[in-house]
């Protein structure tokens, strides 16, 4: 299933909020159950993320083919890596 362009925005928002940790996981979760979601540590993934945000870096998944891969195309998007950044205080 492809993410739609107001999808994109509604996780974008989620992760842009102000003070997001990894409360936003849960959340988005559990308003976007049809994809696949993975969390890690962003040091974890070499490829460029879709979007970055002050604490995470978002890599889509493209898992439609035999091999699951990183997008950036949206319509391939059937989950999601939410990459934690580490920030300096």
């Amino acid at each position: 299933m492809a993410l739609t362009a107001e999808e994109v925005i509604e996780i974008e928002r989620l992760l842009a909020a102000e003070g997001a940790e990894m409360g936003p996981f849960v959340e988005l979760r559990r308003r976007f159950p049809q994809l696949a979601w993975v969390r890690c540590d962003a040091s974890d993934v070499a490829d460029q993320p879709f979007r970055q945000f002050p604490r995470f870096d978002l890599h889509l998944i493209d898992g439609s083919d035999h091999c699951v891969q990183i997008t950036a195309d949206p319509t391939r998007a059937t989950g999601i890596v939410l990459a934690k950044r580490n920030v300096e205080r």
